[in-house]
């Protein structure tokens, strides 16, 4: 995936890499992913991705809209507060890692203290570890933060329609190459299909996108369908932390700051239960931590199950989001 604190583990603090930059400066607030990896999200829709008025964007490996929405006006779009001028996650050193496949790529605090991101598993196919997430997920499924899209692609085999959202553009040909189907957009934006996802995905520790957990689980709330569901990885320690973070190469290649946060456990049941989500299960696998929350309970305080979506259509490249 395309985010930062790739394993969910809390790694020991260690000094910057070699030949990072000493200097922190304070950026605008991002709007979509941070560490977890990955900072804020992209301002604009990628025109590389986005199909021509007229034409049917499932072609083009995004999903068209669903019925009664309109597709995104193209051209300029006004920043939202929680996005940047720079999104970090569309620039070098961030974007050679991924055409490359692999590291070493950091995340880096102003004191020195890095996090080493797992780029060679985001960029391989889903592991033992996704495939428990994968088995958890219901109706179709949001992957905020797709980068490469392992998850995305190995929903495709399983008949579970799937899109991925990225704010780089790197990460989202990527996963179109691979026969998934992804916009460049932030999480912060218009989507396709709100308020109608069986399932919604923070994984590799996308629950760090923007800096401010809180804020990130209301805005799922309102991607998924009443009853809907948000699998999120988590970092195995109890820790509660918002910062400002590089991407860093270790070879020179520093990117531009953002906020991010990384998050365990028990301060996630802490930001659910505050943006209306229930946590109803806890998993670990192959030493990553995942939670499920569900988005409501119904009068007897019982998880409700969503129903599942109108059958969407589905291609190698492309899919509709849910009805």
């Amino acid at each position: 995936m395309g985010s930062p604190g790739g394993s969910g583990r809390e790694p020991a603090a260690r000094p910057g890499p070699p030949g990072a930059a000493s200097g922190e400066s304070d950026p605008a607030h991002g709007g979509h992913r941070a560490p977890s990896g990955k900072p804020s999200q992209k301002t604009t829709p990628s025109d590389e991705h986005t199909a021509p008025p007229g034409e049917n964007t499932a072609a083009h490996g995004t999903p068209a809209a669903p019925s009664g929405e309109h597709p995104q006006p193209r051209g300029k779009h006004t920043a939202l507060p929680s996005e940047q001028a720079t999104p970090p996650w569309r620039a070098d050193p961030y974007t050679r890692a991924l055409r490359t496949g692999r590291g070493p790529l950091f995340l880096r605090r102003a004191d020195g203290w890095t996090l080493p991101l797992d780029v060679e598993r985001w960029c391989a196919e889903a592991d033992a570890a996704d495939r428990t997430v994968l088995s958890r997920c219901q109706g179709a499924v949001l992957d905020i933060g797709c980068g490469p899209g392992r998850l995305v692609t190995a929903l495709a085999p399983l008949g579970r329609p799937c899109l991925g959202i990225d704010v780089s553009p790197a990460a989202v040909a990527r996963t179109v190459g691979g026969g998934g189907a992804a916009l460049c957009r932030s999480v912060f934006e218009p989507l396709p299909g709100e308020g109608r996802w069986g399932t919604a995905l923070l994984i590799d520790g996308n629950i760090g996108i923007g800096g401010d957990p809180r804020a990130l689980l209301a805005r799922v709330g309102r991607l998924v369908a009443p009853g809907g569901q948000l699998l999120a990885e988590v970092v195995a320690a109890d820790v509660d932390e918002r910062v400002l973070v590089r991407v860093d190469d270790g070879r020179g290649g520093v990117g531009t700051a953002f906020p991010w946060a990384r998050v365990g456990a028990p301060a996630l049941r802490r930001h659910a239960r505050a943006a209306g989500w229930t946590a109803v299960e806890r998993w670990t696998a192959l030493g990553r931590d995942f939670m499920a929350l569900r988005r409501i309970r119904n009068g007897d305080g019982v998880p409700t199950v969503p129903t599942p979506p109108a059958p969407p259509t589905t291609a190698r490249t492309g899919c509709r989001a849910p009805r």
